[in-house]
């Protein structure tokens, strides 16, 4: 068995050397707070249909179909 030394960087290490680029959906703020530092961010505004009511957001996708 080969010692730790032998070992190729993990592709995760390899992912901490790469630009920073972010998909964020839903928190404006969480968008702002990363730019702020220099991210690129985009973001996406989205809520849960029909304001997260579960039982309205089941009515409204039978309308859908």
């Amino acid at each position: 068995m080969s010692g730790s030394k032998d070992r190729k960087p993990s592709a995760n290490l390899k992912l901490l050397d790469s630009e920073v680029r972010v998909v964020n959906v839903g928190l404006v703020q969480f968008a702002g707070d990363l730019r702020d530092q220099g991210v690129k961010v985009v973001h996406v505004d989205w809520a849960p249909p029909a304001g997260g009511d579960v039982k309205l957001a089941r009515l409204l996708s039978k309308l859908e179909d």
